[in-house]
């Protein structure tokens, strides 16, 4: 598994970087991450995130922006991640009211696809995340099925905690779509009920199968992500997890 890439979604460091953007990159690649996956610009401008992701020697290996927002400025969003090299877009999320039925699913499928295609058009990539409403059926089909049978423009971020959460085995899944599959957002589970997040090794899930499968798939890059660290330093959180990624041999 060496020479994956791997990099730190920082939404799991969200309150930080609204804080101080800079430092938060600093400590990130302190613990040894070359690459980021940004969730907003923290409280910084383009020019100053830019200066300060050189200075601490990271990559954006990918990014999240709404989906209103490619929707209607995508050329405007592109242009600011052309300055920041980043070329790989992702759709982190959907409001309910439109994923509600499959015909809203057919709807956003038609508009990613055309954002999709503005993005291909101008060398960049759009992909979607999951979370667990996905894999709800309509049907005989699953959201995902709809959204991926309805693009062509369209590739995958999968996020293993919501996949496993859904009933779905994350590793089959990459082997299922490995066409499509680009990103990978590492995660662990506790072993409890409600589903807790977990460090990454120090949960359940079968992180070094899924990193097979994702290399099977070339996968792009692996993103580390915990949404809740639940009253532990995130950037402690992350730090295991880096470490424990280096125990398996990434």
């Amino acid at each position: 598994m060496a020479g994956l890439p791997l990099g730190v979604q920082l939404y799991t460091l969200r309150d930080a970087c609204a804080k101080d953007m800079a430092g938060t990159l600093k400590k990130v690649a302190k613990i040894g991450y070359k690459n980021v996956e940004l969730a907003g610009y923290g409280n910084l401008n383009i020019q100053d995130l830019k200066t300060a992701l050189a200075d601490n020697g990271l990559k954006v290996a990918a990014a999240h922006v709404g989906i209103e927002r490619l929707e209607t400025e995508p050329n405007s969003i592109l242009d600011e991640h052309e300055l920041l090299g980043n070329r790989n877009m992702v759709v982190p999320y959907l409001a309910a009211e439109r994923r509600a039925d499959a015909e809203g699913w057919k709807q956003v499928a038609r508009s990613l696809d055309k954002a999709g295609k503005v993005c291909s058009n101008r060398g960049f990539t759009l992909s979607y995340h999951n979370h667990d409403f996905e894999f709800q059926w309509f049907g005989n089909k699953t959201g995902w099925d709809i959204l991926l049978e309805n693009t062509a423009h369209l590739t995958v971020e999968l996020d293993v905690f919501w996949t496993r959460v859904a009933g779905f085995c994350p590793a089959c899944f990459i082997q299922q779509h490995a066409d499509r599959m680009l990103l990978v957002h590492l995660k662990d589970m506790q072993p409890v009920q409600p589903p807790r997040f977990a460090n990454v090794g120090k949960g359940i899930l079968d992180i070094p199968g899924i990193i097979a499968a994702g290399k099977k798939a070339h996968v792009k890059a692996y993103m580390v992500e915990q949404d809740d660290c639940y009253g532990q330093d995130p950037f402690e959180a992350i730090k295991i997890s880096y470490r424990n990624l280096a125990k398996m041999g990434f």
